[in-house]
């Protein structure tokens, strides 16, 4: 499929990515049914653990929305809000009520308002391969066995299921072969349609999108193409993204998804600039590989294979990011080094497709792998103000400048360390250059176009045009390990 189209607003969007237990906590302004406050929560500062809960909800999440829109958010990505058995919510119960924890439904339909009153969009977390043990579908087989009317719901190999009990086999099919995750038997028409209709449901309640968990797992033959019409019948502008970490052509055909969590520019990314300071311990669970690291050359050739992998349409909405709840914070692979955070960051906020923020990583936040990359936003006081301010720039500039979210991607110079490109709309260039060496590095970038007079707009470097026989030639030297953005528009 050929001729299609993503959602408009993605292709304008930067992305918060929210683990809702960890990120803002707070009491509602009035007294309403379904709203409980646990008495027994792990204390909000301490390091998370596996099992315990922080509380934190939706009425603390609306009062975080004057923060985020001040950072420049206009869209919201969550980790699982339905109700479910686990702190992560991967566990779903019921696909229909948000976690009580959270706030329920009223305080989602509240912050659902007031987030679009400020045009942030909402994309939910839908993890649609497998659910909790306490799943009512599944309870009821565990309740009644063979005489459960469900049971062509799950995959049942043999009697007894042992849901809890790991010296048995479980006798079911489950995630990863994780008893507490049994997954749907997606042949069954009903299973399809109570998935459908799921997702039907709350694009119909106002939300904006769905980013659907493990979304390759789901091999029944149509679904994800049945899935894509039926939610862009209801809402064509409605944002499906797939947690793919791989090459995922399969899936961006223009007939499932609009884009994939790009783990790709991901890992080339950190391995240029991060180069040696990458901390194995940290990166080798994951699916990703960002080592060994790569020269300037060397990424040049990575992105542009990276960009030839996925029609253009489709790489204006891919969703790219440099951590997420199932890796370990950028600051931390990178053994502390800040450095690598802001020209990782610059590379992010400049390049093709919706960019996302990791909770917390703009001010700093440190963590390993799970649970330590899902700690609590911290009090203001732990704030790293100078790496906010780096992320409150690059963010206005993106939205400042058309050209770095739509406009083509032009390879300048990869040499001496240096990785420089271009982004270009119209009469509008952006040009931007890393410079990931250790000492200061010059290059010569050649026959630019110079129809407007250039300035810098972010960064730190020397820079001087000159023109020979009408050809005008771009001398530019960056300190050690410092990015640049010059731009020639006079916006």
């Amino acid at each position: 499929m050929t001729n299609f189209q993503t959602p408009q607003w993605v292709k304008d969007a930067v992305f918060y990515q929210i683990f809702p237990d960890r990120f803002a906590q707070s009491k509602p302004k009035i007294n309403y049914p379904g709203y409980w406050q646990s008495s027994n929560l792990e204390t909000w500062e301490v390091m998370p653990t596996p099992q315990k809960y922080k509380g934190g909800n939706f009425w603390g999440i609306i009062d975080k929305l004057d923060y985020l829109q001040d950072l420049g958010i206009n869209a919201i990505y969550f980790t699982p809000i339905f109700q479910s058995t686990c702190n992560h919510r991967y566990h779903t119960q019921d696909y229909y009520q948000i976690d009580p924890l959270l706030g329920g439904n009223f305080a989602f339909q509240e912050f659902l308002k007031q987030a679009h009153d400020r045009n942030i969009k909402v994309v939910l977390d839908g993890v649609f391969n497998h659910v909790g043990r306490g799943f009512f579908y599944f309870n009821d087989i565990l309740e009644n066995g063979p005489h459960s009317p469900w049971l062509d719901w799950f995959k049942i190999e043999n009697w007894p299921l042992a849901p809890y009990d790991g010296s048995q086999p479980a006798n079911y099919v489950s995630w990863v072969n994780n008893r507490a995750l049994p997954q749907f038997n997606h042949d069954n028409p009903q299973v399809k349609e109570y998935i459908m209709q799921v997702g039907e449901y709350w694009i119909q309640q106002g939300i904006d999108g769905w980013r659907l968990d493990v979304p390759n797992e789901v091999q029944t033959k149509g679904f994800w193409q049945e899935f894509r019409s039926r939610i862009k019948a209801i809402n064509p502008e409605a944002y499906i993204v797939g947690e793919i970490w791989v090459d995922a052509r399969q899936w961006l055909d223009g007939t499932q998804f609009d884009g994939v969590m790009n783990y790709l520019f991901t890992e080339s990314t950190m391995a240029f600039v991060g180069v040696d300071r990458i901390l194995r311990q940290y990166v080798d669970k994951p699916t990703y590989e960002p080592y060994p690291p790569l020269s300037a050359e060397e990424y040049q050739v990575k992105i542009q294979e990276l960009l030839q992998l996925y029609p253009w349409e489709i790489t204006l909405t891919q969703l790219n990011l440099l951590a997420s709840h199932d890796t370990a914070r950028l600051l931390t692979i990178a053994g502390g080094d800040i450095n690598t955070v802001k020209l990782s960051t610059l590379l992010l906020l400049t390049f093709p497709g919706a960019p996302s923020i990791y909770y917390g990583d703009e001010v700093g936040l440190e963590g390993g792998l799970d649970p330590d990359c899902r700690r609590s936003f911290p009090s203001q006081q732990y704030w790293n103000l100078d790496l906010l301010k780096y992320h409150q720039d690059l963010i206005h500039l993106r939205h400042q400048y058309s050209a770095l979210r739509t406009g083509d991607y032009q390879m300048l110079s990869a040499q001496n360390g240096v990785y420089a490109f271009s982004r270009n709309l119209d009469q509008e260039t952006v040009i931007i250059a890393v410079n990931s060496n250790i000492i200061s590095s010059s290059i010569v970038i050649k026959n630019i176009s110079s129809s407007l007079p250039y300035r810098i707009v972010f960064g730190e470097g020397v820079y001087q045009l000159k023109e020979t026989n009408s050809i005008t030639n771009l001398y530019l030297t960056l300190p050690c390990r410092q990015g640049i953005i010059l731009a020639n528009s006079i916006t």
